[in-house]
């Protein structure tokens, strides 16, 4: 079936289990009840979760943090005898709290927003249709962003897991609070992942828990299709990816992160090669218009991140934050672009944006009306 890809940060994990043969081994590491795995599953980018199969169905998801969940089929009781840290989901695994919102549209794309029952945003912050429609129409609810959930709430509702972005570090308490109250919680690692369609591959995760491995990984493979068709040889345009604070300053991307990736995947230069510090998860560096003028002036292009800074919809809305910009390269022929507003909540589709860079990068996207996730300021 799939074989494993392990990432250095999750320890190697050899996983036992077999309902069908109940004779007792020595083990020093899985369940650590002396069964063993029948498969694992195969990744190509991501290295923050891992998956092993086992007998009838039975799955162990552990990730790059070290925790680990049992995925017991329904009408299936645990195992005797495994270890104390591993975490039980009992299929099928509904009424499920989302905080973790780059993950929703991975549960879109498997057509399980069924599962989810209740949501750490609004209706008004997802740009995913399908979920705005959900909280709409009552579907889904609003419990509280994931710093101050409604505990109250999630407990009414039988919650039997919350998924929580890696934010949730900053409110420890939370996740203690919610595992107190008998809520499994799945911190989604995607953004952790150092190639960005190892963020993408995260949907192998969320497809193994809804037994959906097949849909997962032909959605998966689209994916991959994009950055293949793209032809990712350089193009030798320099990109100049940021957005302009409200107290003035530029946020730029920081070398090495998976937008900056992103560009290079797509046949792109990033205009920084040594910007911020490795060892900081941040990603982003905040520096003063001068420092950034100084460096990105002769950009061939400039990605506009409308996602954080807000949408803009022409040249002179641009300006209006920083005359200086006005002196670019790029402004000055008209190579100009922003991102739409959804760009971070469809991390499904990171190939096709991929491919849309490579769009703009070759100039291609001269020659179309639009392109995906992308608008041109003129």
């Amino acid at each position: 079936m799939k074989k494993r890809n392990f990432a250095a940060g999750v320890a190697v994990v050899s996983l036992l289990l077999c309902l069908g043969a109940c004779h007792e081994t020595e083990s020093v590491s899985g369940l650590g009840n002396g069964w063993q795995p029948v498969d694992q599953l195969e990744l190509d980018f991501a290295t923050e979760f891992a998956v092993d199969y086992y007998a009838d169905g039975y799955k162990l998801i552990t990730l790059g943090d070290g925790s680990r969940f049992l995925i017991i089929p329904e009408n299936c009781q645990a195992p005797a005898g495994i270890a104390k840290d591993i975490t039980l989901l009992y299929q099928p695994i509904e009424n499920i709290y989302l905080a973790a919102t780059a993950s929703m549209c991975l549960f879109d794309a498997l057509d399980c927003l069924d599962s989810i029952r209740l949501s750490g945003s609004q209706a008004d912050a997802w740009y995913i249709e399908n979920a705005k429609t959900a909280m709409e129409e009552g579907r889904i609810l609003f419990a509280g962003k994931y710093s101050e959930p409604d505990y109250e709430m999630i407990v009414n509702y039988d919650c039997p897991l919350a998924v929580e972005s890696t934010m949730i570090g900053h409110a420890s308490d939370v996740k203690d609070k919610l595992e107190e109250l008998g809520v499994a919680v799945l911190i989604d690692q995607a953004s952790n992942e150092s190639h960005p369609l190892g963020r993408t591959e995260w949907i192998k995760l969320y497809g193994a828990l809804f037994n959906k491995e097949d849909l997962a990984d032909e959605l998966f493979a689209q994916q991959k299709e994009y950055i293949n068709e793209a032809n990712t040889e350089t193009t030798g345009k320099t990109v100049a990816f940021f957005h302009i604070s409200s107290s003035g300053y530029v946020v730029a991307r920081k070398s090495g992160d998976y937008v900056s990736k992103m560009i290079d995947l797509a046949g792109g230069t990033y205009v920084f090669d040594n910007l911020g510090d490795p060892e900081n998860n941040s990603s982003t560096v905040t520096i003063e218009m001068e420092t950034f003028f100084a460096t990105a002036k002769e950009a061939d292009i400039i990605i506009y991140n409308s996602t954080i800074g807000g949408e803009i919809a022409s040249l002179e809305d641009l300006l209006q934050k920083n005359q200086l910009l006005a002196e670019m390269k790029a402004v000055k022929n008209g190579n100009v672009w922003c991102t739409n507003q959804n760009m971070y909540q469809e991390i499904t589709q990171l190939g096709k944006m991929i491919e849309s860079f490579h769009l703009i990068f070759s100039g291609e996207a001269d020659n179309l009306e639009e392109v995906p996730y992308l608008y041109r300021l003129r």
